[in-house]
């Protein structure tokens, strides 16, 4: 299984990085001017406003083949808003013209494959094993520990959140505490206040 964004990063990462007060890498952000954008604040802003877009994969310009990632990203929106109905690019937003929030309904699709219909299930599951530990047994950069496969530090992760709870930042904490009081959620107790 694989689940990603057809851009460099997503938005709640920027968001992310807005909680803790840090830019945004160049490279993830395009400008209405074509330049790359870093001011994350500003960012959030002109994303809503269409002042500011996620690169694609491949990143801006044709250098490493944006273009690439950007037809991925095409073929992707079509295949989960257009094959359904739903809505696509700007009104996936979350916010309307006017920069107010609004609910949108977000599009899936999803491709299940048979493999049976294609070799035997057993002789995949070797072939399979055998990419994956050829991918994680290639030659490492400089300084790196592993090579992960797709999906595998997002499972590392997942299993040490079941353990010990998911980080929350100052920012984030703090808002819990705003928006439990602002709805008098008073059930609510936080063991970082």
């Amino acid at each position: 299984m694989l689940d990603c964004a057809t851009s460099i990063s997503q938005r709640g990462k920027i968001e992310k990085l807005e909680r803790e007060g840090k830019p945004t890498p160049e490279g993830w952000v395009i400008g209405k001017d074509g330049t790359a954008r870093t001011d994350t604040d500003q960012i959030l802003v002109d994303l809503v406003t269409g002042n500011a877009a996620l690169a694609p994969l491949g990143g801006i310009g044709e250098e490493l083949a944006g273009y690439k990632g950007y037809g991925y990203a095409t073929v992707v929106e079509i295949l989960s808003s257009a094959l359904q109905g739903g809505i696509f690019l700007k009104a996936l937003s979350g916010y309307n013209d006017k920069g107010k929030k609004q609910p949108y309904h977000l599009g899936h699709f999803f491709i299940v494959i048979n493999v049976e219909n294609f070799i035997e299930p057993d002789e995949f599951k070797s072939i399979t094993g055998n990419i994956l530990r050829d991918l994680r047994n290639s030659q490492k950069m400089p300084g790196a520990e592993q090579i992960y496969t797709a999906g595998e530090k997002e499972y590392i992760a997942w299993k040490e959140r079941e353990k010990k709870g998911a980080p929350l930042n100052k920012v984030l904490r703090e808002q819990l505490v705003e928006l439990r009081d602002k709805y008098s959620l008073n059930q609510y107790e936080f063991n970082f206040e």
